[in-house]
């Protein structure tokens, strides 16, 4: 009995391991830094003018500037200018984020492990509502 409780265990560890594409991600792993990554997370894709080129495959905190390290894995068949941008964008109004890189016109190429440093924080919604609201009333002057 114990034999096919850790066989349906392993089942659906291989099941859920294969469903969430945790497994190893290859391709040219690339770091950008950001000031916030609101909305963002792990297993998103990445994207250059809307098509899929890759995943985020972490984040995490630098501890010198206090900015968020997003480290993406990007199709090792793409080489990317060593002046492309990156910006977290929504992937619709219900919700979701993607990282869209926007390729520079540089001569040299991104290597494995470099950082876009050239990057846009995600538009928080709620601070521009907050903003149009709070702003609009009459002036005192």
């Amino acid at each position: 009995m114990g034999a096919v409780v850790l066989l349906v265990a392993g089942v659906f560890l291989y099941l859920a391991y294969t469903a969430t594409s945790i497994q190893s991600s290859s391709g040219t792993k690339l770091n950008a830094e950001f000031g916030s990554v609101s909305g963002l997370s792990i297993g998103d894709e990445v994207r250059i003018s809307g098509i899929a080129v890759g995943k985020v495959i972490g984040a995490s905190l630098n501890e010198k500037t206090f900015g968020a390290t997003v480290t993406l894995s990007v199709d090792e068949r793409i080489t990317l200018p060593t002046d492309t941008a990156a910006r977290i964008a929504a992937t619709s109004l219900l919700g979701g984020s993607h990282v869209e890189l926007i390729p520079g016109f540089e001569e040299d190429y991104l290597k494995d492990g470099d950082t876009i440093y050239d990057t846009r924080d995600p538009v928080n919604l709620t601070d521009l509502l907050g903003k149009a609201i709070f702003s609009s009333g009459p002036n005192d002057g």
